[in-house]
């Protein structure tokens, strides 16, 4: 799957096309969808929420340029799917989920597949997680109407930001957040894309 639809759709990150490969996606799927789980579409998670297709996690963390040492914010923990990529890929993921359920069976799901560097807070994603801040990328899986001001202050100087802008019923964005000295914010649409809307607390 990933061989195919995934290097065809322009992924070049060697690193990145290797973890896809060995982060099973039929782990973090609901029993229902095992047949398609390595289809390249989104699929329901229940709670009014989705994992996201493979093309689009790997274009997100392919994005991010991350470097082991980092330590990345990810708002929307889901299924774990793209957490566990992340995880591989970077020295400490603060995954934050808003929905108890979702986030009690991540917890678990990620234990249980043995990850260690993961910490994940059940807490509303727009207000980020300070006590880790400050951080060297951030990734938001679910859209926003603006980039969160909170979420930009907990960005390190050359810090990244992917997230997707706009109303869920509208044509919706990701962009590319960097920040600069002086706290100067350089921002780079860079895809089209489909996301369920941020739930606050």
């Amino acid at each position: 799957m990933f061989d195919s639809d995934v290097i065809k759709q322009g992924i070049k990150n060697k690193s990145i096309l290797n973890v896809m490969r060995d982060v099973d996606r039929r782990n973090f799927v609901p029993k229902e969808y095992l047949d398609i789980a390595y289809d390249d579409c989104a699929i329901p998670l229940g709670e009014n929420q989705t994992i996201s297709q493979p093309f689009i996690v790997a274009f997100m963390t392919e994005n991010l340029e991350l470097k082991p040492m980092h330590k990345v914010l990810e708002i929307g923990t889901g299924s774990g799917f793209q957490t566990a990529v992340l995880s591989r890929l970077a020295d400490l993921v603060v995954s934050v989920e808003i929905n108890e359920i979702l986030s009690k069976k991540a917890s678990i799901r990620l234990n249980q597949l043995g990850y260690k560097n993961i910490s994940l807070y059940n807490s509303d994603g727009m207000q980020g997680v300070s006590k880790h801040a400050p951080y060297d990328r951030i990734l938001v899986s679910a859209s926003a109407k603006e980039i969160p001001k909170k979420l930009f202050n907990q960005l390190s100087i050359n810090g990244q930001m992917i997230i997707p802008i706009g109303k869920q019923s509208e044509v919706q964005y990701l962009w590319l957040i960097k920040k600069m000295k002086d706290d100067q914010m350089k921002k780079e649409k860079i895809l089209p894309v489909h996301f369920v809307s941020i739930i606050k607390g």
